[in-house]
């Protein structure tokens, strides 16, 4: 007599060895997807882009510097020698749309000043690439909306590059607000500044910052209060001050401001291009607090917590993980954390900062 075990055995190999081969290729096509490094053309080749960013793409799994934007022929020679980038992968700022014809290039990363983030994006958009643009994502509204529009036409990601948000000291003040480990949260402290140095550089003129200390760092104050509140402001009230009123005659020196969030939680945030040390973050809660100081700083952030324990992690290159990342959202076909939108927001936010400032009066955010 038949067995009917052995029957249902032979049945089940016979169609899992006929399903193998497609296993296997689906299997090989994942592994080959996961592999895969997207090129990155980096447009904008200042001191951010040579210390920082270029670096950290030789540091990241998913990315490799493809390519280069630059206005200056002997800096893209210098980075040529460097970095080994062909002629067909060096483009000009007027010639960003031959892009559309290189296939070794999916990412660019816009590192211009503020103002001209809008136009580059929009022509690497238009040339077929995901575009991951530096803070502060534009200097208007409007202006951010424009990129939004044209990625979003193109069929592209946009990624704003908080890379805090990929800090551990700071995902991990968002888990203890998260988890109200202390409470729930009632004030929030932040504030960062800096001394932005010679007075003819391009951060101290209003067309090409569109802002001063708060545009450039203190975005990064107001960014947190964000994400550790999970929640977006109602209210801000702010006050501007100028010691040198011919460094800073066109934009913001000292700005000090406050928000209020919808579930009660008031933060009080600063920032300044001539201040001294300011770079803290500080939650406080029912049952406690934590801190960090330094909060905002390339690595070297660190913090403590009101029941004696420290805020402390391994450091990592965050431009490398928010590069890495960025290119896993596309690999992966999901969005990102940090999108266009986000950096709307945020943009949104400080023109309302700036109007109090002006207005003397408090500006109510729908």
């Amino acid at each position: 007599m038949p067995n009917p075990h052995r029957r249902k055995f032979l049945a089940e190999t016979a169609i899992a060895l006929a399903a193998a081969p497609f296993i296997s290729t689906g299997a090989t096509r994942e592994k080959s997807r996961q592999a895969r490094k997207l090129g990155v053309a980096i447009c904008g080749l200042g001191r951010l882009s040579e210390n920082q960013i270029a670096p950290a793409l030789q540091k990241t799994t998913h990315c490799r510097l493809a390519g280069i934007v630059t206005g200056t022929p002997a800096k893209a020679a210098a980075w040529q020698a460097k970095y080994g980038i062909p002629d067909r992968s060096v483009y000009s700022y007027d010639t960003m749309h031959r892009m559309a014809d290189n296939p070794d290039i999916d990412i660019v990363y816009v590192v211009t000043p503020n103002a001209l983030h809008a136009p580059h994006t929009i022509a690497a958009a238009q040339a077929g690439k995901h575009v991951f643009c530096e803070k502060p994502l534009e200097i208007s509204v409007e202006r951010c909306q424009s990129m939004i529009d044209a990625c979003r036409k193109a069929g592209r990601l946009l990624g704003t590059a908080y890379r805090c948000q990929y800090d551990p000291h700071h995902l991990e003040c968002i888990r203890l607000v998260r988890e109200e480990v202390f409470g729930k949260p009632t004030i929030v402290q932040a504030g960062f500044a800096i001394d932005v140095g010679e007075p003819t550089q391009w951060r101290l003129k209003r067309e090409l910052a569109g802002g001063g200390a708060l545009m450039d760092v203190g975005i990064y104050a107001l960014q947190a209060t964000r994400y550790l509140t999970g929640e977006e402001p109602v209210l801000v009230s702010a006050i501007e001050t100028r010691t040198d009123p011919v460094k800073f005659a066109q934009v913001d020196e000292t700005m000090v401001w406050t928000t209020k969030f919808p579930s009660g939680v008031v933060a009080y945030c600063s920032t300044s291009y001539k201040a001294g040390r300011i770079q803290n973050l500080r939650v406080n809660a029912e049952r406690g607090w934590f801190e960090l100081d330094p909060a905002f700083f390339y690595d070297g952030n660190h913090g403590r917590r009101s029941d004696g324990k420290e805020i402390r992690f391994p450091e990592i290159d965050l431009f490398a993980a928010e590069m890495d990342d960025f290119a896993r959202c596309i690999l992966e076909n999901r969005p990102t954390k940090v999108p266009g939108e986000e950096g709307l927001r945020d943009v949104r936010i400080m023109q309302a900062i700036y109007e109090s400032a002006r207005t003397g009066r408090a500006v109510a955010l729908g």
